[in-house]
């Protein structure tokens, strides 16, 4: 595809309504090169793809859907429900930052606050300088050899909380109790009301062990994408206050500074990947706009967000190959 026209001070971002039909921008107006979206369209089929969708300023240009869905029962569309794996960290992040907002609580605050004096088998003045911050930012110390287990036994001590990056499921799924008990309310119920049924997501949180799934369809995910491309307001709303989106889509720590508040960011010099200490060098993405900040889950999710090209990008499907977190750019 030919680089995208830039928006202009004049445009505006377009919000879809709850019901009915949302507004496209033909890929020709736009002057991209059709046997070059042919060709996107013939590998992105080829390699998993369920969903695949480009919006300009919130309009669509390009949807697409190939194979079956997830019981393998039905063709899949624009209907059909995908699992966002680690992409719907940033659902989480954003509801964090609401609660903040409404005062339930602050990013400074002791886990401990929330989720008890034995939530992890550290110390007391190890587990102390655990914040919340830092299960925002994959900086909590704890060992990630058991990524996944939530248990207080499997929560041990690898460094100081701040200390060392390192991508962790667990102290991030412990974020939800955080925000339930904080908050007073079951976090379902609270994410629906400060996010999901504001700008018309028709999601739903699934357990499966001990990970918490988020599923939607592909529509959905682009909603989120265009609320973050508009810096948390919708439709004239704002939905979170613009500060907690900045800090969330910048660098939020020396040590991976790639990542934000669980969102990956494509400008910086350099950048880990998760299971590795391995420090990069340059961009994860070299072929995207610096600009860019994704929401990247296992097996290729995506809500990818190029502000200063008006872009959102959403890919849902099967893994196109047998990295933890396929780089499709």
């Amino acid at each position: 595809i030919n680089d995208p026209i830039e928006p202009t001070e004049t445009e505006s971002i377009y919000f879809p309504p709850s019901s009915g039909t949302w507004e496209i921008t033909t890929a020709s107006s736009l002057e991209w090169n059709q046997d070059s979206i042919d060709a996107m369209y013939a590998d992105l089929e080829s390699n998993g793809t369920r969903a695949f969708m480009v919006l300009k300023n919130g309009k669509i240009v390009l949807e697409k859907y190939w194979g079956k869905t997830l019981l393998g029962t039905a063709d899949f569309d624009a209907d059909k429900a995908w699992y966002w794996a680690s992409a719907a960290k940033t659902l989480t992040g954003f509801t964090v930052g609401k609660a903040e907002e409404d005062g339930y609580l602050k990013q400074s605050d002791k886990t401990s606050d929330y989720l008890g004096e034995n939530w992890t088998s550290l110390t007391k003045e190890q587990q102390d300088k655990i914040t919340v911050w830092h299960q925002l930012t994959m900086t909590s110390g704890l060992d990630d050899v058991r990524a996944d287990d939530t248990s207080a036994a499997s929560l041990k001590y690898k460094a100081d909380a701040g200390t060392r990056w390192a991508y962790h499921n667990a102290p991030y799924t412990l974020l939800e109790r955080v925000v339930a008990n904080a908050t007073d309310q079951e976090y379902n119920q609270y994410f629906n009301s400060i996010l999901q049924d504001k700008i018309g997501m028709t999601g739903y949180w699934q357990w499966s062990g001990v990970l918490h799934l988020y599923l939607s369809n592909a529509r959905s995910a682009a909603r989120f994408g265009i609320l973050m491309q508009n810096n948390g307001v919708w439709d004239g709303t704002r939905l979170l206050n613009k500060e907690y989106i900045d800090a969330s889509t910048t660098t939020s720590q020396d040590i991976n500074k790639a990542y934000g508040y669980l969102w990956w960011l494509n400008g910086s010099e350099t950048y880990h990947i998760p299971q590795s200490q391995i420090e990069f060098p340059g961009m994860f993405l070299p072929d995207a706009p610096a600009d860019v900040y994704s929401a990247m889950g296992k097996n290729g999710q995506y809500v990818s967000i190029s502000p200063s090209n008006g872009l959102v990008i959403i890919r849902m499907g099967d893994s196109p190959d047998e990295s933890l977190v396929p780089l499709l750019y």
